[in-house]
Formats: C-alpha cells, sequence, structure tokens
C-alpha cells in the first residue's frame, strides 16, 4: 500500500497495523495479489483482499476504485478456479451484504479508472474531482471528450455528468459534420448553445443521408435555436416512422412506395401523425402475434387438464368451463373497467402456401 509521501511494502496484515495505516492515509495504492498466482493460497489470498476492502471503507472516489479492483480480482480468481460457478464471488458479496448490481458497478468504475490513468489523460490528485458517475460516463465518451474532461479536472474543476454532458455537448456542436458550417461557427462563438445541437445531431445520425442533407439545408437557410427545435423534432419523429414502418409486415406486403408517403406527411406537415400511427401499428401487430401464441398455450394446457380430470374434480372442471370463453375459437373479453362494452375476437389461423 501507497501513499502520496511514504511507500509501505505490504498491506497491513493485522487490525493493529490497519489502524496505524489509516491515521494520515490520503490517496492509497495497494499491491493487490495475482488471481492468477496459483503459489498463493485462498486463506492467504482472501486475508489480502478482506485487508484491503477494510482500507477503502474509509475513502472516497479512490475507495471506490480500489474496491472495483479488489472486486475484479475475486471475481477472476473464481473464473480461473472456482467450481461453483460464480458462487464463491457472490457468497464474497453476500458476507459482506453487498449487492451484486453494486458490485459490478463498482468494477465498472475500476476498469474506467484503469483506462484513464493508464493512457495517462488524469493523475491521482485529478480524480478526487469527480463524482463516481462522471467518471464512468468520462471513460465511456469520445477520447475528444475525455481529454476536455481531464483538462477541466487538472485545472481543478468539480467535475458532474453536468459537467461531462455540457462538455460533450460543445464538442458535438463544434464538430459534428451533420451541422453547417454557420451554425457551428455560432456554437463556437456562444451565440447558439450546445445543449440545443448534441439532440439534433444524436437524431440525424439515425437517418438516411437524404433527410440529413435536407434538414442541414434547413437549419443553414435559418441557423436560429427556434429552427434547431423544429428540426430536432422533425429528425426524431422521422427516425420513429423509418424504424416502425420497417416492422410493420402489413406495410411491407404491398407496393406502397414508403419514401413518396413520407414526402407527401412532410408537405402537410403531419410527420408526427403518420410517425405514431406506423408505430401503433407495428405494437399491434406484436400484440397480435402474442395474443395468438398465449390463446395456443391456453387451450392446450385447458386441453390436458380436461384428460386429466373427471366427476370426481368438479371444481377443476367449473375451472374449465369458465376458461371456455378465451380458450375457444372465440375470445370474449370484458371491458367494464375501461367502458360498459364487450368484445370478440375470433381466431382464424391459416398456413401460408
Amino acid at each position: 500500500m501507497r501513499e502520496n509521501s511514504q511507500l509501505m511494502a505490504e498491506i497491513p496484515q493485522s487490525s493493529e497495523e490497519l489502524v496505524e495505516a489509516l491515521n494520515g492515509l490520503q490517496d492509497i495504492t495497494f499491491e493487490l495479489p495475482d488471481p492468477e498466482d496459483e503459489q498463493i493460497t485462498d486463506l492467504d489470498f482472501e486475508q489480502a483482499v478482506d485487508v484491503a476492502w477494510k482500507v477503502c471503507d474509509r475513502y472516497d472516489l479512490q475507495t471506490d476504485i480500489w474496491r472495483g479492483r479488489i472486486l475484479r480480482i475475486i471475481r477472476d480468481r473464481e473464473k480461473k478456479g472456482g467450481e461453483g460457478r460464480g458462487s464463491g464471488f457472490l457468497n464474497w458479496l453476500k458476507e459482506r451484504e453487498i449487492g451484486k448490481s453494486q458490485a459490478y458497478s463498482l468494477i465498472e468504475l475500476a476498469n474506467s479508472a484503469d483506462t484513464l490513468i493508464g493512457e495517462g489523460l488524469l493523475d491521482l490528485d485529478s480524480i478526487n474531482n469527480f463524482s463516481k458517475r462522471a467518471f464512468v460516463e468520462t471513460a465511456k465518451s469520445a477520447p475528444e471528450i475525455q481529454q476536455m474532461v481531464a483538462d477541466a479536472a487538472k485545472k481543478g474543476d468539480r467535475i458532474t455528468r453536468r459537467e461531462v454532458k455540457q462538455l460533450a455537448d460543445e464538442w458535438t456542436a463544434m464538430s459534428s459534420d451533420l451541422l453547417p458550417s454557420e451554425v457551428r461557427e455560432k456554437a463556437a462563438t456562444g451565440a447558439m448553445p450546445p445543449r440545443y445541437l448534441a439532440p439534433l445531431v444524436k437524431e440525424m445520425e439515425k437517418l438516411p443521408d437524404i433527410h440529413q442533407t435536407a434538414i442541414k439545408k434547413e437549419i443553414a437557410d435559418s441557423p436560429d435555436v427556434d429552427t434547431v427545435k423544429q428540426m430536432t423534432s422533425d429528425a426524431r419523429n422521422l427516425a420513429k416512422y423509418l424504424d416502425a414502418a420497417a416492422k410493420v409486415q402489413a406495410l411491407n406486403e404491398s407496393a406502397l412506395d414508403m419514401e413518396m408517403a413520407l414526402e407527401e406527411a412532410l408537405r402537410l406537415e403531419c410527420v408526427n401523425v403518420v410517425a405514431d400511427l406506423v408505430k401503433q401499428a407495428a405494437l399491434l401487430e406484436t400484440t397480435a402475434a402474442k395474443v395468438y401464441t398465449t390463446w395456443k398455450r391456453v387451450g392446450s394446457l385447458a386441453e390436458r387438464l380436461f384428460v386429466d380430470t373427471g366427476a370426481s374434480t368438479p371444481n377443476l372442471r367449473l375451472l374449465l368451463g369458465c376458461l371456455d370463453k378465451i380458450s375457444g375459437n372465440t375470445i370474449e373479453v370484458d371491458l367494464s373497467e375501461i367502458g360498459d362494452r364487450v368484445i370478440r375476437l375470433q381466431i382464424l389461423s391459416e398456413g401460408k402456401e
């Protein structure tokens, strides 16, 4: 274990050494055991990581980074030599009242630290300027964003997810080729808030080139916030329309020209309505397929139960009788909870030639 100003040879091996090590400790580094070292006994391995874990109880972000590293080597050792398919790792968590999701969150944090520190972007002094979520978010970001965040942290700025998002928005606004040069220049001078441009780029990335070009032209003609907001909404509706349309069998099996239909919707400014219609159509087809498979299952189970029962089981027979109205070829459902009516669905199953 190592401090900023003092290097200690090994992890404390007793409670007394542990208390002494904690006094005045600020930045910590452990020499953790190698999970693949077969010369280390299970007892020595467990003792080393257990003491290291207790030291971590006293620290903030660096603590959780080391906790993640500790959990990672315990998990990796279990993967290599464990016989219980991970049960040893889970038992270790259970004994310390650590949830599985919490454990893997800490491992993710450790992986993020190893990435950022290993690449030389951050030093130990900068880490404490981060919130845990901001740290993980930074590790997932593009290299350019990581560098911007790291520079801010080295200056002593407090880094939260909000700051990471803000820097990511700024980078997107000034670098994306999907935005016209007029808008990127405004973003660089602060005349166009980047927070409006990042969602637009995100939605445009989902679209084919032809639609990206059309939206880009609209923004170039009117490079203002209102146009950006409107184009973001249009791009979102276009993406929903194209995604849902590809899933609707009723549309794919016809000679309908989806692009022409889209152009007409754009001309009438009703893309949002058409997108929602197509989305609901896809949902309806999926629901119909699920209803059919569930109905088949109910019928199969009802038939099986009918064969296994008789006069000696009048209540089971009554149960089957009650379910006749949904297990037969016509499904009858009372919708009194949402309206005074009954619906009947008739199942007509035909095979394709």
